[in-house]
């Protein structure tokens, strides 16, 4: 009886030492603090060993940091998602009002409420095209080299973009101002090479920005606070050329005006002699 007693003591300590118990000691855990680093599981380690990383803070664009022009920018892109015509139609109104403005206060005539009229009318032909146009450059043109991208969206914008824009905006501030056709073609030939010109020293630098750096639903308005500016330069122009054409005109109907009346002081001095003779 001693020897049985003494086997099955043997064999349940033998038992305990091959076969650990289930039961695992209990861990007091601690709420994390919020100033503290949170763990992370690594997947690649089998055991769930506890890695800790640092806090991060998701990178928010600056103009969602502005306070209440943060809620405004907010409003315009949700706008710009849902009605993306109708806002870039109320924008391109807006953009061109205050620049006809400011051209109209920097020449310092007195304002003219048909020049603004003018310039509206300009904004409602070329909303909803420039639009889809650099909708098109944003689709197009995506290389896997960033800078080529890039390069090419820029070098396509200014070849084929800006001289017809700008073609079409002198062109009709010259028709809806009722010039004739030639007037209008002369009107073109004055402002467009030098606009192009100009615009190769400010549009390359904007569109790379915005390609680069702005969302596609904020491209419109940063682009539209830049060609206010833009609008004002191009009616200052507009309104040069205006004036440069008014005095050659005037020069010439005083030339022409000359040139009659000495053709009439002549006359009354043949017929005279006529008479004599």
């Amino acid at each position: 009886m001693a020897v049985f007693a003494l086997k099955t003591a043997s064999r349940a300590v033998v038992r305990r030492a091959h076969f650990p118990s289930h039961r695992q000691p209990t861990s007091i855990t601690k709420r994390p603090n919020s100033t503290q680093s949170k763990p992370d599981i690594d997947p690649t380690n089998g055991n769930g060993t506890s890695i800790p990383v640092p806090n991060t803070v998701a990178q928010i664009p600056i103009w969602q940091r502005l306070g209440p022009l943060s809620r405004a920018f907010q409003a315009y892109g949700r706008s710009q998602r849902k009605r993306p015509y109708a806002t870039q139609f109320c924008s391109s109104l807006v953009i061109y009002f205050l620049g006809d403005l400011s051209a109209q206060n920097i020449n310092g005539d007195e304002y003219d409420p048909k020049r603004t009229l003018r310039a509206l009318v300009i904004s409602m032909g070329s909303s909803i095209p420039s639009y889809r146009w650099f909708m098109f450059l944003g689709h197009n043109f995506n290389y896997a080299s960033k800078t080529l991208s890039l390069a090419t969206k820029v070098t396509v914008n200014q070849i084929c973009f800006t001289p017809i824009f700008n073609t079409y905006f002198f062109g009709m501030q010259s028709l809806l101002s009722g010039d004739t056709l030639p007037e209008i073609w002369d009107r073109i030939k004055r402002t467009v090479p030098t606009s192009i010109i100009n615009s190769c020293k400010l549009w390359p630098a904007v569109t790379a920005f915005s390609f680069t750096f702005i969302d596609a639903q904020y491209r419109s308005i940063f682009a539209g606070v830049i060609a206010i500016g833009w609008q004002t330069y191009l009616s200052f122009l507009n309104r040069r050329a205006e004036m440069a054409e008014a005095a050659e005109r005037i020069a010439t109907s005083s030339e022409n005006g000359g040139k009659k009346h000495h053709d009439e002081m002549k006359m009354p001095q043949r017929d005279t002699r006529k008479i004599e003779a």
